[in-house]
């Protein structure tokens, strides 16, 4: 009886800036040369471009060498954003018998034979991999570099780590979709692979027309960021069973450029719609539905893919550390966070960004709740901090506290007005308001705000917090001496003070520069003490 292989997709060099569907057909490659826009039926085009040649450039692996699972054997400069390594695969060893010599090649050409029990095994630069196996690694560290976004309310509330995984849950309209590009564009990763699982054709259209036009400069040169980019477009009409296999198809092409040791970020948009087609081939194969009718193995199957995540020292020489981040996109039907899905996501990950859709409503954005949000990266994050960026940690504790507070007192504020408020609490009032319009939110649109590097993103949350304390040691001594300082007296002789502290998001950090930004931030947080300076003798 005859037995299906696996489902397994080819890695190889020019697998970058490619777009394929969830069982990885060249998408581009076939619209060109079918010139429809939905996929025929009976074409078959192969994923990687077999008439295209390589650079190939040997390392100093000679004949005769022992050789065993991801041994790095030959480097191919791809682009100028990676340099493409060409490793044995995991299950591969044995005496190096031929390896090619510098030059020119296609993929399917054979640049290495090794031997072993008499058996000769010939490599060209494709690998085929089964898509639902993992990849094999030698260990697995601590994850504890940051991943940073260039989202303030997320790098500094709800920080990540390189190898962790992160659950990006919302109703319809939040703009978990949003998140997740503005992630993939601006984050610190090396490489990036954005899966379009079930969404709507409307939203994968958008990022087809965006990513190409986006840049990023290395060495002073100017490259595209899809030349770091994997794009798997899977939506909504299209074969559900190709949208249950994209999601290991694009851990898969991760776990291959980790390997390498690349730190490599994976937007799955969304697990939601990939749970529902495996809760839709389920059904079909007649297995017993549990809850809500996803199958009894959906937590299981959730753990697994998220698993594939993490830190680690990756097989053969050198040796080299690579990453994969996961975000899943959890999109809850109503926003109900009691869904099946949702729940499974939560056991699992390690971050919880919750996306309020009041917020959204009032187009803040990123429209993440403070309050129900949280991340289990804190304390990697701060060791970090500590080194490059001390006092990131008081500042938090601090902000959280004001935010909390000023949750508290919006209630009585509804009830009874700011008249009956103290005048330590009208500072509570004023400075969150200045932490979620200024701080907190950020203009997605924008060439100065729609990326926030941290620098930025340190010097404005230290005035805003100098300002706070300031203006309550003030209250607090002025009160003492038997001549308080109401808030309104600070408000009217700190009216220029809190202009600047408005403005400060607007410094472009291409056009200005992180030098002068810093300067100018650093100048602000001296003028705030000086102009302090006239209460002391109150």
């Amino acid at each position: 009886m005859k037995t299906g292989k696996p489902l397994s997709i080819e890695l190889a060099p020019g697998i970058l800036s490619s777009i394929f569907d969830g069982i990885q057909r060249p998408l581009k490659d076939i619209a060109e040369i079918s010139e429809k826009i939905y996929i025929p039926k009976n074409i078959n085009v192969s994923p990687i471009n077999r008439s295209m040649v390589w650079e190939f450039n040997p390392t100093n692996i000679m004949s005769g060498a022992s050789v065993t699972g991801g041994d790095m054997y030959g480097i191919i400069y791809e682009n100028n954003l990676v340099q493409h390594k060409l490793m044995i695969p995991p299950n591969g060893h044995g005496r190096v018998t031929y390896i090619a010599p510098p030059g020119n090649y296609s993929v399917d050409e054979v640049i290495l034979e090794v031997e072993f029990n008499n058996e000769v095994c010939k490599y060209s630069m494709v690998q085929l991999w089964p898509v639902r196996t993992p990849r094999s690694v030698r260990t697995t560290l601590s994850a504890r570099h940051p991943l940073l976004t260039g989202q303030r309310v997320l790098d500094v509330l709800f920080p990540l780590v390189q190898g962790g995984t992160t659950a990006i849950l919302g109703g319809f309209g939040c703009g978990k979709t949003i998140i997740s590009q503005s992630i993939s564009k601006y984050s610190n990763s090396d490489i990036i692979i954005y899966v379009g699982c079930g969404e709507r054709g409307n939203e994968m259209s958008e990022l087809l027309q965006e990513f190409p036009k986006l840049s990023v400069e290395v060495n002073g040169i100017t490259e595209s960021i899809m030349k770091r980019t994997v794009l798997i477009a899977n939506v909504s009409n299209m074969p559900v069973a190709a949208r249950e296999a994209s999601i290991y198809t694009g851990i898969t092409i991760c776990e291959y450029f980790r390997d390498m040791g690349y730190n490599v970020s994976m937007m799955a948009d969304s697990t939601s719609r990939w749970a529902e087609a495996l809760r839709e081939i389920s059904g079909r194969l007649g297995d017993i539905p549990a809850d809500s009718g996803y199958p009894a193995y959906l937590g299981t199957k959730i753990a697994s893919f998220y698993e594939r995540a993490g830190k680690v020292v990756c097989l053969g020489n050198p040796q080299r550390e690579g990453s994969i981040s996961i975000f899943g996109v959890v999109s809850p039907p109503s926003g109900d966070f009691s869904d099946p899905v949702t729940r499974a996501t939560l056991s699992v990950t390690q971050v919880f960004w919750a996306l309020d859709k009041n917020l959204a409503q009032r187009k803040h954005f990123p429209a993440v709740n403070w309050i129900n949000s949280y991340s289990k990266y804190v304390k990697s994050f701060d060791s970090f901090c500590d080194t490059h960026f001390y006092g990131v940690t008081e500042l938090r504790t601090k902000m959280v506290k004001i935010l909390q507070e000023e949750t508290e007192l919006s209630e009585i504020v509804q009830l009874v007005g700011t008249t009956s408020l103290s005048e330590l609490d009208k500072v509570v009032l004023e400075i969150s308001k200045i932490l979620k319009d200024d701080f907190l939110q950020q203009n997605n649109y924008s060439a100065y705000d729609r990326y926030c590097p941290f620098y930025k993103t340190f010097g404005m949350l230290k005035n805003i917090i100098t300002l706070y304390d300031l203006a309550k040691k003030t209250i607090q001594i002025t009160k003492k001496n038997n001549k308080e300082v109401i808030w309104e007296t600070i408000q009217n002789i700190m009216s220029e003070m809190s202009y600047r502290l408005s403005i400060m998001k607007f410094m472009d950090p291409i056009k200005d520069g992180e030098d002068n930004i810093s300067a100018t931030f650093n100048k602000l947080n001296k003028d705030m003490h000086r102009a302090f300076d006239i209460f002391e003798g109150c």
